[in-house]
């Protein structure tokens, strides 16, 4: 009799292993998507990382052009260059800190000759008291002001 239930109990499990290994496979399924989806959400987010740090560093070769044209010797060049500035310091890309370095070079330029209106109309809306660094992220005049201090 022992052997008979013995037997049985083995023939059970038996009968139950297809379906154990069954088990295991959906189990390993599913820790692979899992897996599969966190590797691909990490590479979209370097990948979106990666984007940002190569624009700001095309802004940033760009802003240096411009200060380089702007801090030249030629009217016309700092005309150009002041425009660029402008245009620059309205992207996105710029954050608080260098827009305090574009004011400071907008009014080391701006004092050193009364300004490029002569040349033009290429920085037509640019006056000597305009913050060039108004782009909408740092706030007020008044706030950049008192971070400077």
């Amino acid at each position: 009799m022992t052997s008979q239930t013995s037997a049985q109990w083995w023939q059970i499990v038996a009968a139950l292993s297809p379906l154990a290994i069954l088990l295991a496979a959906v189990v390993a399924a599913i820790v692979g998507l899992l897996t599969l989806r966190q590797k691909s959400s990490a590479d979209a987010r370097a990948l979106a990382q990666r984007t940002e740090a190569d624009n700001r560093s095309e802004w940033w070769r760009r802003t240096q052009w411009a200060l380089d044209k702007a801090m030249g010797p030629d009217a016309d060049s700092k005309a150009l260059g002041l425009a660029t500035l402008s245009v620059l310091a309205r992207s996105e890309l710029a954050r608080a800190e260098e827009l305090q370095l574009l004011d400071i070079a907008w009014k080391s330029v701006m004092t050193e000759d009364d300004g490029p209106a002569e040349h033009d109309g290429l920085a037509e809306d640019m006056d000597p008291g305009t913050r060039i660094g108004d782009n909408g992220d740092i706030g007020s005049a008044d706030e950049s002001e008192e971070a400077g201090q």
